[in-house]
């Protein structure tokens, strides 16, 4: 062990003589890696707790899991200032140090947002309480915490670090999802995983022009990725002291999340760094297209900065006529033009994170105005991505993505968009009726509900040609998620060699369920994750019948994804077929009894 520190504090030395060659990012992650073998030293010999470790703000506590699960974590570890009174709607600020050891035992608060299926419960988990939750205000302004997994097992070398950001739309999501829990990923993957909150909704991307203030990233509005920044900065700062390599650093994401990270991709500023904050990119059903680059009829992710400023007036005028402070839109934004700049921002600051949910609930969704998402701005978000990526603006790494066949089944609703996706919703229950059936359901007994009590009768039989349940669901996902995967992998395939894709076609669930969502979107984070424990879906998906197969394919998806995070690419030997890069793409399956892993 000594002659191990010596040699990490000797590499630490020597980089710091070569400074201007390898750069300040270089110089402190060699010598974090020295403190750490220092602190492994001073456990030894019974100075600190095993789970005791140093960061930029403070010492923290985490929890050694038993030897069987082979991981440590840390969670709620504080990356940034809560984000309330003066800082909403601000870049994060840096934590405030504490001086005593700060335990890191439970998740941090889920970052508010208004309940729905894919969130949390009343407390911060997935339990019943998310019925009870859905369309009423959950989680807390103060939540900019991150989670830290660490495989317990001593390794000779740092590890890789998995960065991932969830999905959820931009208006929901949360680290303590169970399906998102780090410790078998970062078991399998031989991988330091680290989960990431950031603010959602109104909170994580606002377009107002009185919140301005002349600084550039808090007036871009694009908060969320701010604090998806902040993060990286602190895994950059401080994850050698989790046995992590700040020089391989993956980041992951998935749908809104995805889209998200190919954001920051693109990103201006980020791409204007010298000093990268991740080294891979893996993201998973989501992309980054404005209608300029989209086929004709295709569903873009990026729409136009003053669209945005649009429904940022709009919450300001609604919130004064909510609370009665005006009677109409048109005498609000009478009282809008009397008022100074700083006034507006501290009319809107002065508001309950609840009384502006409800303002977005009850008065902006009826107009069609209570999504979120990134904002081109032309600093924090390229103001066309994909020309970025075509122009070479964009930080150049290998890229891994993912889609499952079925993405469209998870989103039925939008059927009703438009003619030739059906014209009415492909869902007859509601939000509160899936959860109840979905939270007690036994997927080992015989089926309790029928295909019919799920689909309207006009998309039935589901195989129908053309009309049917099956057919509506591949179209909306051609000119959705397929047509974002197509622009942008081809846009990244004209700049660089390194870019893989994996289709995802497990549907072995029970019926009906099989045809009710097959392989849908999202259903491949459970695989990614090794996680198969309660959560939203797994009642209706996971049984003693399919779990071998199923077993199989993850453990082969997250071996796939640690040599990714690794090497910067993905074949992995336990696939048992060569990956080869885009636009050919890797089909993960499973029968249910083993893997079925092939190319297409």
């Amino acid at each position: 062990m000594h002659d191990t520190n010596t040699q990490a504090q000797a590499e630490a030395a020597g980089l710091r003589r070569k400074g201007r060659t390898w750069g300040i990012g270089a110089i402190w992650a060699a010598s974090a890696i020295a403190v750490m073998l220092a602190l492994g030293c001073a456990h030894q010999a019974g100075d600190a707790p095993l789970t005791q470790r140093s960061t930029s703000a403070g010492m923290v506590l985490g929890t050694e899991h038993p030897a069987s699960e082979g991981v440590y974590s840390w969670k709620g570890v504080p990356y940034a200032q809560a984000p309330v009174g003066p800082l909403r709607w601000k870049a994060p600020a840096d934590p405030e140090p504490w001086a005593s050891v700060r335990r890191t035992t439970e998740f941090g608060n889920a970052c508010v947002q208004t309940g729905r299926l894919y969130g949390p419960g009343l407390n911060n988990r997935y339990d019943a309480t998310i019925g009870a939750a859905l369309g009423k205000t959950v989680g807390s302004e103060d939540c900019l915490y991150l989670n830290i997994w660490q495989p317990s097992k001593p390794s000779s070398t740092p590890r890789p670090v998995i960065v991932w950001v969830y999905g959820g739309s931009n208006i929901t999501g949360y680290t303590a999802d169970p399906v998102y829990d780090g410790a078998m990923l970062a078991k399998t993957a031989d991988a330091v995983v680290v989960s990431v909150n950031y603010r959602l909704g109104i909170f994580g991307f606002l377009n107002l022009a009185p919140l301005k203030t002349g600084n550039a990233a808090d007036d871009s509005g694009n908060f969320a990725l701010l604090d998806i920044l902040k993060a990286l900065e602190f895994v950059q700062r401080n994850i050698a002291s989790f046995g992590g390599d700040p020089r391989q650093v993956t980041l992951m994401g998935e749908s809104a999340g995805a889209v998200n990270i190919y954001a920051l991709l693109t990103s201006p500023t980020v791409a204007a760094r010298s000093t990268p904050l991740f080294h891979r990119l893996i993201a998973l059903s989501g992309g980054i297209s404005t209608a300029a680059t989209m086929p004709a009829g295709s569903i873009a992710v990026i729409q136009p900065y003053a669209l945005w400023a649009e429904r940022g007036n709009a919450l300001l005028a609604e919130s004064l006529v909510s609370d009665g402070s005006a009677p109409d839109e048109a005498a609000a934004k009478a009282w809008m033009a009397a008022r100074s700049p700083q006034q507006l921002a501290d009319y809107l600051r002065g508001k309950t994170a609840d009384e502006l949910l409800a303002t977005v609930r009850t008065r902006l969704a009826p107009r069609g105005m209570a999504a979120s998402n990134v904002m081109p701005d032309g600093v924090i978000v390229a103001s066309d991505p994909i020309a970025a990526i075509k122009a070479g603006r964009y930080v150049k790494v290998p890229v891994l993505a993912g889609n499952t066949r079925d993405e469209g089944k998870l989103f039925p609703s939008f059927f009703a968009l438009r003619p030739s996706l059906g014209g009415v919703s492909g869902r007859l229950l509601d939000d509160a009726a899936v959860f109840a059936l979905a939270h007690r359901y036994q997927p080992d007994q015989p089926p309790t509900t029928t295909v019919e009590q799920w689909i309207p009768p006009q998309y039935l039989p589901v195989d129908v040609p053309k009309t049917g349940f099956n057919a509506r669901s591949e179209e909306l996902s051609r000119i959705w998620f397929m047509a974002l995967r197509d622009d942008v992998l081809n846009a990244l395939k004209s700049q660089q060699a390194g870019v893989w894709h994996y289709r995802f076609d497990w549907d072995e669930l029970p019926a009906p369920f099989n045809d009710i969502y097959g392989a849908a979107h999202a259903f491949d984070l459970p695989f990614v994750f090794g996680n198969f424990g309660p959560s939203l879906y797994a009642n209706i998906s996971f049984t003693k019948a399919n779990e071998p197969g199923r077993l199989a394919l993850s453990q082969a998806m997250m071996r796939s994804v640690g040599r990714f995070a690794r090497q910067g690419d993905p074949n992995e030997a336990s696939l048992g077929v060569s990956w080869p890069r885009w636009p050919s793409s890797l089909i993960f399956d499973a029968t249910p009894t083993d893997k079925r892993i092939s190319v297409q």
